[in-house]
């Protein structure tokens, strides 16, 4: 190993982050521990406890007893640009944010990145469960996000958005090992984040309740909670047509298919009444304050701008379930480059739409509009907003952001 190296480590004040550190040093590198704080409001935060204080007081003190060099950098002006106005943006305009992904993306692999290269590092570390490979096509390195060995904690799909330049710098040190295997290097290493709870809620925000974080600008609202019956003429056009393949399918079918459905008022009959219809979203069960209706009931659309949520009584409800979504050309994300697909052409992957949700076989179509996605099997609570991610058996190729 080149001890000359230079690796700036993420420490979170987590046992992840922590042993990542750890690690480094033992192989050798030339290890700073930098600690970020990207929020410091606590009046959205759950208790009296102020968490960026306490991980970044743990985050010194693992940096102590590891010897290294720990710094701390501020970087809650563009948190908020990059990740809270996007959040509120999104959810006002009735979509489903994922600001975990985007942090990754745009604060830990970029502004993070980019002032861990002022220090002179080589590279950027973190504590995430995910493992980078190596690979040469037509001659020049091309860099893999792997799944991590932990299939329970598997974080592939939170670096979804990553890029070849920003891969080419990332080094992920636990992301061979499993969950337990951390903790006990935590242990007999005398860290004190080894029996640390796992961080909990948005990413490096803390300990914050959701809908109290969206009210700080998106007030509350009364509106109408609206319930849609399952035999609609139309939800027989977004069934996937029997005989024909996916290769061949018309684009009045794939849209029909793919694209979210516009409901009205008048479709609906009136079950109550909801408090904001930006503080809900596609597939939520949760929070609707609606009894008596036999199956339970899910959240199967919401209109920010007549302030009205849609829903569908049971899981099988054809509005919940979606055979496929599409994503506009300028969301599209190739991790592989060199696996890109052009307009006609198709490919078969395994995707998800949800961080741990178990990957599902699916039809990657490439339109001059953009990508078509459809699943072999129907998927529940498809939100605009969301990231599809795909995969060839453990390497993230892509992403995208549901329409």
């Amino acid at each position: 190993m080149n001890t000359r190296k230079r690796v700036v480590v993420g420490l979170s004040g987590g046992v992840d982050s922590s042993v990542a550190a750890y690690l480094l040093k033992e192989q050798g590198y030339e290890v700073i521990g930098m600690f970020m704080k990207n929020w410091h409001d606590e009046s959205v935060t759950i208790s009296n406890e102020c968490p960026w204080m306490e991980d970044s007081t743990d985050a010194m003190l693992v940096a102590e007893k590891l010897g290294i060099p720990f710094q701390a950098i501020d970087l809650s002006e563009e948190y908020r640009e990059r990740i809270v106005d996007y959040m509120f943006a999104e959810y006002k305009a009735g979509r489903t944010p994922n600001p975990d992904i985007l942090c990754n993306r745009e604060i830990k692999f970029d502004i993070f990145l980019k002032a861990a290269q002022k220090l002179k590092a080589d590279f950027v570390a973190t504590g995430h469960y995910c493992q980078k490979g190596e690979i040469a096509v037509e001659g020049q390195p091309v860099y893999q996000l792997l799944a991590g060995a932990d299939p329970n904690k598997d974080q592939s799909y939170f670096l979804c958005q990553l890029s070849q330049e920003q891969l080419a710098k990332a080094l992920f040190p636990i992301g061979h090992l499993q969950k337990p295997d951390v903790r006990k290097i935590a242990k007999e290493q005398d860290l004190i984040t080894a029996d640390k709870k796992d961080s909990q809620g948005l990413c490096f925000i803390g300990k914050v309740r959701l809908p109290d974080f969206l009210q700080q600008q998106l007030k509350p609202k009364k509106g109408d909670i609206l319930v849609i019956p399952e035999d609609l003429p139309f939800y027989e056009k977004k069934k996937i047509p029997a005989g024909i393949p996916v290769e061949d399918f018309d684009m009045e079918t794939l849209n029909a298919i793919c694209l979210p459905e516009n409901y009205t008022t008048e479709q609906g009959t009136k079950l109550g009444e909801h408090h904001g219809a930006h503080y809900f979203t596609v597939g939520q069960r949760k929070g609707l304050q609606v009894g008596g209706t036999g199956k339970p009931l899910f959240v199967i659309a919401t209109d920010t701008k007549e302030n009205v949520i849609y829903t569908g009584l049971g899981e099988t409800h054809p509005g919940l379930l979606r055979n496929g979504l599409f994503v506009q050309s300028k969301e599209i994300h190739w991790i592989r480059e060199d696996l890109k697909l052009k307009v006609g052409e198709s490919a078969k992957y395994m995707a998800r739409i949800r961080y741990r949700q178990p990957l599902s076989p699916a039809t990657l179509l490439m339109k001059e509009n953009g990508l078509y996605v459809i699943f072999d099997v129907p998927q529940k609570g498809v939100a605009s907003g969301q990231f599809v991610a795909w995969y060839q058996g453990e390497e993230s190729i892509g992403s995208g952001t549901i329409s």
